[in-house]
Parts: structure tokens; sequence; C-alpha cells
């Protein structure tokens, strides 16, 4: 984003408006964290800001600040469909394609607002009248904090904003280890720091606050996971009735995926998660090294993300998807 677009984005800024901002559907820690740091710094300005999710998200990141003032779109979609149509300014964060609101996608392109994406996917859409996208970037989050910053106002970052900004840090970022996770990403969590955030109880919030069940059903994966040594590669699969019978609420599945990276060798890892109340086996990818995830999901799954994490959909049974998936790599070259 360059200095003119800020200058333009200052200007609409200037006077209260009324805006929505908008995660992905099912979103993650740096969707949340990234959409309700930017409501609480345009409540600094005097906008008029509401947060909107597709979806639901899941427990372990009820405690962000403002949380609880997020409408869901499912919950009710006519009260939340007014808020959008009503909207002046639209704050897209953590996707770049209208596709990935699921059933909002319709209300977000009916709408006259001006919109404003801010994100670090690959490939993003034109739908935005602004765009700050950069695949550089570990997480949203981070790309927030230098929006803000962009536009004159780090004073404005308080120990509220930062909390939120940190929880999309730390869990992009993998807790800090992945490939993404820069010197700068680290000197933006250090100054977050010297603004009061609680980091160690961040931490915990987010990882280490599970229930009994959520661990019976990583135990679970595990055991269900699959390794293809030949082809550097891992596999997990969840049933519909595995996830019944240990209770399974939004979010006992995050970072499961990545247990398959930890075997040595490894270079490529999935899940596969059969959701059949929605009728879909939901798929996460992770890789090491060259391999790229994003364009495996786009080309077979539906899909996309990042180079070494990327997400997509199948619907097929989940036999069937797995067996597609089987069928797939065995005619790739996997390497480091």
């Amino acid at each position: 984003m360059n200095e003119q677009e800020f200058q333009e984005i200052s200007a609409l800024l200037a006077t209260p408006k009324k805006i929505a901002i908008i995660p992905h559907r099912s979103p993650d820690g740096d969707a949340m964290g990234s959409t309700l740091a930017l409501y609480h710094y345009l409540l600094k300005l005097g906008q008029q800001p509401v947060v909107i999710a597709p979806n639901e998200f899941p427990e372990f990141l009820a405690w962000l600040p403002a949380s609880d003032s997020v409408l869901i779109y499912e919950q009710d979609k006519e009260a939340t469909a007014t808020v959008i149509n009503d909207s002046e300014i639209i704050f897209t964060l953590d996707f770049n394609a209208l596709h990935r609101t699921g059933d909002m996608e319709v209300v977000l392109k009916a709408s006259s607002a001006i919109f404003v994406m801010i994100d670090h996917h690959q490939s993003p859409d034109s739908y935005a009248k602004y765009t700050y996208s950069n695949t550089a970037f570990g997480s949203t989050c981070e790309m927030v904090y230098n929006f803000i910053v962009g536009l004159g106002h780090k004073t404005y970052i308080d120990k509220t904003i930062a909390t939120c900004l940190y929880t999309g840090i730390v869990t992009d970022s993998g807790s800090f280890r992945f490939a993404s996770t820069t010197s700068l990403t680290h000197r933006v969590a250090a100054e977050l720091i010297d603004l009061g955030i609680e980091n160690g109880k961040i931490h915990n919030n987010l990882f280490d606050n599970n229930s009994f069940e959520s661990l019976q059903l990583l135990g679970r994966a595990l055991q269900n996971m699959r390794i293809r040594p030949e082809l550097k590669t891992t596999y997990i699969t969840l049933s519909q009735q595995e996830l019944d019978s240990f209770n399974y609420v939004k979010g006992d599945t995050e970072g499961i995926v990545n247990y398959g990276l930890a075997i040595k060798g490894i270079v490529f890892t999935a899940i596969f998660i059969e959701h059949r109340e929605e009728n879909i086996i939901k798929i996460s990818f992770r890789s090491q090294g060259d391999f790229d995830v994003n364009r495996f999901a786009r080309e077979h799954f539906n899909g996309g993300g990042h180079i070494n994490a990327a997400g997509g959909k199948s619907y097929q049974s989940l036999e069937d998807t797995v067996k597609k998936f089987e069928n797939i790599i065995t005619q790739l070259n996997i390497t480091e």
C-alpha cells in the first residue's frame, strides 16, 4: 500500500462512518486477532465498527477483548446482512477472495461500500478499492500493525490492541517457528510486549486450555496417522463418528495437522476431517521446504493459502477423498 492510498484512507476515516470488519469463515487466531485489533483502533478514531464473522469462532479465542461483541452471520443472517448493507466501508481481513466467507459472499458482493483488503495470502482477487496484500508477512496481524503505523497512529496501539495483534502473530507463526517469521516479526512482538501484554497468559489461553476429550481426540488422530515414507508424506483422517465420540467442538482439531511434520524425513502432511452437516471434507495441508501446498490445494482440492500452509475441501466421501489424495501423491516428486 503506497503513501497516496494511506492518505486517501486517512481522509475516509477523518469523519465517523459505519464500518463492517469481516474475517474469513471458520476464523482462526490471526483472523480474530486482526479484526478485533482493527475494531479497537477504529473505536479510538470515533468510528462505528462492527465485526461480523461468517460463522462461530473457536472457544479458545473467546477471551479476546470485545470478542463478545462479534456478530455471527449464520446465527442471524437478516440482521447482519442489514449491518453490511448499511456499511460505508468494509474491511476484509485475513482472506482475499469473497467466497472464503461462505454464504456471506452474496451479501458482500451486493454491497456498495468501499472495500479495504488486508491479507497475506497468495493470488488476491480484485474486489477491494484498497488492497494491502503481501505474502512476505507471516500474519495479517503483523500487517494490521503496519497499517496503523502507516496511518500515523502508532501511539494508538495500546495493551488491548497489542493483545489482539500478538494473538494472531503467535498463532500464524506457529509460536515463531515457521519460516515466515522474520526479524521484523520479533521486533513487532517485542514492541507489543513492551506495551504490557501478558504474553505467557496469551499462550496459555491459546494452547494450554484443552479439555480432556479434545486430548483424547488428538490421541485418536495420531492413531489414525498414515505414513508414506517413500513419498515423504503423512496424513490423518477423522470421521464424523470419531468427532462425535469425543464431543468435538470448534477448535478441537486446531494444529493437529502439524504433528505430521514432526516425523523425521517428512515434507508433506495433510488432515482430512469429515463434517456431515455441511456435507464436506475439510482439509488442511502443511509442508516444509519448497513443496508448495498452496498450489497443491488450488489444483486438486478447491483451496489455497500459503506455500507451506493451505486448506482445501472435498465434496466426495472421506474414503474417496483419501483415495484421490493417495493417487495424486504417488505421481509427485516430493523433495525438501
